[in-house]
């Protein structure tokens, strides 16, 4: 299964939702996505919202992003369901993520 990123950029801020599941195959489409749309954003949102499935690479490219953003400004996690949330809680991320 492929997973779509949908992104919208208003301003400084980008939002991206995730569709499908982010894993070893698809990990890396994001990765390449933030690296190219980052540079000037101070707020990045992920809507999880249509996430069905993360994976450790997943996990990577999250953290990977968070370290950005502790430097430009602020990332928050929406609408992650419980599938992921028990992901997110089992490897301590909703200790170091603003996830809502």
């Amino acid at each position: 299964m492929n997973m779509e990123i949908i992104d919208n950029k208003n301003g400084n801020e980008l939002k991206i939702k995730l569709v499908g599941k982010l894993d070893t195959n698809t990990s890396p489409q994001l990765e390449e996505f933030i690296q190219n749309n980052i540079e000037d954003v101070e707020k990045l949102v992920y809507d999880f919202e249509e996430l069905l499935y993360i994976s450790s690479s997943g996990l990577r490219v999250l953290l990977s992003s968070q370290k950005i953003m502790n430097t430009q400004g602020e990332m928050e996690i929406n609408n992650v369901n419980e599938f992921v949330m028990e992901v997110f809680e089992a490897t301590g991320f909703t200790d170091i993520m603003n996830i809502n």
